[in-house]
């Protein structure tokens, strides 16, 4: 026996515990039985201990593939031209920043030119040479004026259709609407004074157009059938070109930037035409012609500029 150490089992009654509470003998342990513990499971039953978390495995191996970057985002891109359209079937080509719903309009307003420039290119000359071959030559060119006509109400029918395609495609196009600018100052004198180029333009295009009739005379045209068809077809051109004008002035007036874009496209064919007669007239050495053209080209090429910047102050964008 250690010093110390109390007595053991055999016949002295060991010491109580930390907690007073004094063990009995047993067949247990040196203090002869067990003590009394809950025990959270029935006897007899040997407990199973749940493993909370299932043994480690090791993660299957995986590849490693870089993360692929987000595409760039992308306008919708005009289709591929085709063989028919490289040898030249006159599209034009569209913007590639249209919508796929704006560059759908703009294909079907296309698709419908076609037959309204054959309509008109056909019938106008049919139609008025028949009537003049009719009433000077033989009655049969009221034939081939009835032919024409027939050509020119299918134009007609073909240009209501576009009219009617372009109405659609400026409910969708932002510069056909009023522009948020309208407000500033700067904006709504960029567009009187668009207004008052656009009048101009008006102005020009019904004088090119008694210009073709007055030089008819001295070229003929009212002696021959087909020469009268041919003018009545060219002066029929800056004729609508007024007509168009005219309507995108009320546009202008409510600070529609598209009215601004739309003269500034008849301008340039104005452009053309003062071109080519300041060049005949340079050939011929005609000064009239030649001055006039100048002029006319000069005055043009001015007005061209000035809607370009006014279409951008009606954004309110600067200049």
């Amino acid at each position: 026996m250690y010093p110390g150490q109390q007595p053991g089992p055999y016949g002295q009654q060991p010491p109580a515990g930390p907690y007073g509470q004094q063990p009995s003998a047993g067949p247990y342990g040196p203090y002869g039985q067990q003590p009394q513990y809950q025990q959270p499971y029935p006897p007899g039953q040997q407990p199973q201990y749940q493993q909370p978390y299932p043994p480690h495995q090791p993660y299957p191996q995986q590849q490693y593939q870089p993360q692929q970057p987000y595409p760039p985002q992308q306008h919708a891109q005009p289709h591929a031209p085709s063989h028919d359209q490289e040898a030249g079937e006159g599209r034009m080509r569209l913007d590639p920043n249209l919508t796929p719903a704006q560059r759908e309009l703009a294909q079907k307003i296309q698709e419908k030119s076609k037959p309204m420039a054959y309509g008109m290119v056909l019938g106008l000359p049919l139609t008025f040479g028949g009537v003049h071959y009719g009433i000077t030559q033989k009655p049969l060119g009221f034939a081939a004026a009835l032919v024409g006509l027939g050509l020119l109400t299918f134009g007609v029918y073909s240009l209501l259709q576009m009219q009617g395609l372009k109405r659609q495609l400026r409910l969708i196009t932002a510069d056909a609407w009023r522009s948020p600018a309208a407000h500033l100052p700067g904006a709504r004198k960029a567009a009187t004074q668009a207004a008052y180029l656009t009048g101009l333009l008006v102005l020009l295009s019904l004088a090119a157009t008694g210009y073709l009739l007055y030089r008819g005379a001295a070229w003929g045209a009212y002696g021959n059938s087909f020469g009268f068809g041919a003018l009545m077809t060219a002066a029929a051109l800056p004729f609508g070109m007024a007509l168009a004008a005219a309507t995108t002035i009320p546009q202008l007036l409510q600070v529609i930037p598209a009215g601004a874009k739309v003269g500034r496209s008849l301008y340039s064919i104005l452009f053309v035409l003062a071109t080519t007669v300041t060049g005949e007239g340079i050939k011929g050495h005609a000064v009239g012609p030649a001055v006039g053209g100048g002029a006319a080209v000069l005055v043009c090429w001015g007005a061209m500029t000035l809607l370009g910047k006014a279409a951008k102050r009606m954004r309110g964008e600067r200049v």
